[in-house]
């Protein structure tokens, strides 16, 4: 009986142990579980600091040289080319003709308003002679003058038909493309050469609102091209569009005279520089920081380890970094990756 007693005072004191050592190990393991709840309520994002840095004031924006001037030149009569007198690659003079053309209807006319003219030349001579001896009267005599100058009108609107059959270049410039080869019959509409004028060209580029304000009609601006990384032209600012595009970007018309060899062409990436090559010291942050783009002029800033969506204005881009104007302070660290999953105030840890 002694024994059975003994026996279960042991199992009871195996057993509490046993009780304690769990709620012991279940303590720790919650302990430990909320501890990896609250690691893993925090949102990893990396992190920048709202500086000052020295920058390049000057704006620099790309677009593509287009020809001052160029034309399709059609044909404004149906008829068979005679001759082609340039090529391609031709320079050619305002007015200087490119091709004649044998247009049917045109010589026809043109000798129908011939022969009515002499006739009424002659008329007229027999007229004037008749006029002296009394034969016609003073009337008849001047309805043959009327005569001879409606023809001779005639001829005239005739003969400009027959000149429009030719083609001429409407201004100096290049033969860019020829259409036609001797015999090819025309009709009206039929494209027959491309002239184009590259001793001044276009660029066409988009300057953001942020630097709109410092683009002033007439202003001088250097360009380059990369394809000419040793030349340098200058552009003259010619147009400023007064409305945005969707992209709130202004579109900026410059003018470059091109060199001696008309080295620049056409169709070739071009690099405008708006301003002075000068250094200034400007409180920005990583274009990455702004939430959606830079228009939103949203940040999130961290604070207690919080991420705190801010409002700021921003100023000038300068490439990877862009102006604070205000709503931030130097110093302030800024989210620059990670955004998508914040909310204002949510929890956030700083990875490198």
């Amino acid at each position: 009986m002694k024994r059975i007693i003994i026996t279960v005072i042991i199992v009871a004191a195996a057993l509490a142990g046993i009780m304690f050592l769990l709620n012991k190990n279940k303590a720790k393991n919650e302990a430990q579980t909320a501890v990896v709840a609250q690691k893993n309520a925090a949102v990893a994002v990396r992190a920048d600091m709202a500086d000052i840095r020295e920058v390049n004031t000057q704006y620099i924006t790309n677009g593509s040289f287009s020809p001052k001037q160029e034309v399709m030149l059609s044909a404004e009569a149906a008829g068979r080319v005679r001759r082609v007198l340039v090529e391609e690659g031709d320079a050619v003079r305002a007015g200087q003709t490119l091709a004649v053309v044998d247009a049917d209807k045109q010589s026809v006319d043109l000798a129908n308003m011939q022969a009515n003219y002499e006739n009424a030349k002659a008329d007229l001579a027999r007229y004037e002679n008749a006029f002296k001896t009394g034969g016609v009267t003073q009337q008849q005599l001047d309805q043959a003058k009327l005569k001879v100058e409606n023809a001779k009108n005639s001829l005239k609107s005739s003969q400009l038909s027959a000149s429009d059959a030719n083609i001429s270049a409407s201004f100096a410039g290049l033969v860019n493309k020829r259409n036609i080869e001797p015999g090819t019959y025309v009709s009206p509409g039929t494209q027959m050469f491309e002239i184009v004028n590259v001793s001044t060209l276009k660029l066409l580029v988009n300057v953001d609102e942020k630097n709109i304000g410092q683009v002033k009609v007439g202003q001088s601006v250097q360009v380059e091209s990369t394809v000419l990384p040793n030349q340098k032209f200058n552009g003259v600012v010619k147009f400023i569009a007064p409305k945005a595009d969707a992209s709130l970007n202004f579109p900026v018309e410059l003018e470059i005279r091109n060199n001696a060899s008309n080295d620049l062409k056409a169709g070739m990436y071009g690099t405008a520089y708006f301003g002075s090559d000068a250094k200034t010291q400007v409180l920005t942050v990583p274009r990455t920081a702004f939430v959606g783009s830079v228009s939103s002029n949203q940040i999130f800033v961290i604070k207690d380890d919080k991420a705190i969506l801010t409002k700021v204005v921003s100023g000038r881009s300068f490439g990877d970094y862009i102006e604070i104007i205000s709503g931030i302070e130097k110093g302030t660290p800024v989210v620059t990756s990670g955004q998508i999953n914040l909310l204002d105030g949510t929890q956030v840890e700083i990875i490198k």
